[in-house]
Formats: structure tokens, C-alpha cells, sequence
């Protein structure tokens, strides 16, 4: 009872403190390699999305943690070529908060889904992340998707080594995956 007041508090704060997403302003610079590389790092929304597919990785088959994140770049990568096409994906921002509550609960849930289905999840979720960074590109935009191509793999990585961490503690998953989960319903409740 009392870790669940606990994790119940921990969602909440993260929900209350969760800012706009940052990551889709419709301002500013989007053009080239450094912009790319910085798109999903100061995207809450992205960062957290992309941080937690590499934890759920490492908590699901950490013998194969690598197959979800090169799923997610590789259909990140085709939402950005269908937003280059300028075919328009219905709710994207709406499936980017969605993303991240799903992935929240992935954590939560730890490795009881089936390697595929989540692999899968990942890939759709993906399609959206990819159309949402690809739709604010200007100018060099080859550059500007070898950017956050790059950062995306690397914000995975970092997510396996903390999942790495945290698969022999129950509290830290549960804690980390509730937070997560609490901020995208806040994504939700601002999309």
C-alpha cells in the first residue's frame, strides 16, 4: 500500500511537471546535422520516448536489447520519408503522447509482453516520431535525419544501460515506468 501512495505520488508530480513538447514548436532552426542531433534531445516527448524503449529493451530480452531500438530508427525512419512524401499521418501528436504512456506501462510491466508485440508497438509509435521530426526539416534535410537518426540510437543506449541497472530492482522499475507513464498523460491532456 505504501509503495503505491509513493509511485501514485511520483506520477503525479511528473505529470504536473511535465512542460509543453518541446520538440514540436514549428519554430526555429531544422536544418542540418547539429539541429537534427538536438531535435530529439530537447524534445521531452521524444527524449522520454526513445529513453524507455531502450529500458524496456534491456528489461524485455536483454540477450537481444539492441532488435526494439533498430526497429524504432528504422520506422522512425520511414515516418520521415512518408513526411517528406507529404503524406499526412493522422494524430501524430496525439500517438507521440500515446507512445509514451504505452511505453511507461511496457516499463511497469517489465518483460511480461511478448518480445514481437512490443517490438512491434515500437515500430508504430516509431512512424509518428519520425513524421513529427521529419515535418519541422528545412533545408539540409539528408543531414538534418543523419542527426537525429544518431541521437535517437544514442538516447537508446542509454536507456539499455539503465534498464541494465534497474532489472534486479522491482522499485526502480515500477518508479521509472510509472513517471514516464505520468508524463505522457500529461502529452495526452496537452495534445
Amino acid at each position: 500500500m505504501k509503495r503505491t501512495i509513493i509511485l501514485a505520488g511520483v506520477a503525479a508530480a511528473f505529470a504536473v511537471l511535465a512542460g509543453p513538447a518541446l520538440a514540436h514548436t514549428g519554430v526555429g532552426h531544422a536544418d542540418g546535422f547539429s539541429a537534427g542531433l538536438m531535435h530529439p534531445v530537447l524534445g521531452l516527448d521524444h527524449l522520454l520516448a526513445m529513453i524507455s524503449v531502450g529500458i524496456w529493451s534491456a528489461l524485455a530480452v536483454p540477450s537481444r536489447a539492441w532488435v526494439a531500438p533498430l526497429a524504432f530508427v528504422s520506422a522512425m525512419l520511414a515516418g520521415a520519408l512518408i513526411a517528406f512524401l507529404g503524406i499526412a499521418l493522422p494524430g501524430v501528436e496525439s500517438m507521440i503522447a500515446a507512445s509514451i504512456v504505452a511505453l511507461g506501462l511496457m516499463i511497469v510491466i517489465g518483460a511480461r509482453l511478448p518480445m514481437m508485440a512490443g517490438v512491434a508497438l515500437c515500430g508504430l509509435f516509431a512512424l509518428f516520431h519520425g513524421h513529427a521530426h521529419a515535418s519541422e526539416a528545412t533545408g539540409a534535410v539528408l543531414a538534418y535525419v543523419g542527426g537525429f537518426s544518431v541521437a535517437t540510437a544514442a538516447i537508446h543506449l542509454a536507456g539499455i544501460g539503465i534498464g541494465q541497472g534497474i532489472v534486479r530492482s522491482s522499485w526502480l522499475r515500477y518508479a521509472i515506468g510509472v513517471a514516464v507513464a505520468g508524463a505522457g498523460a500529461a502529452f495526452v491532456l496537452g495534445a
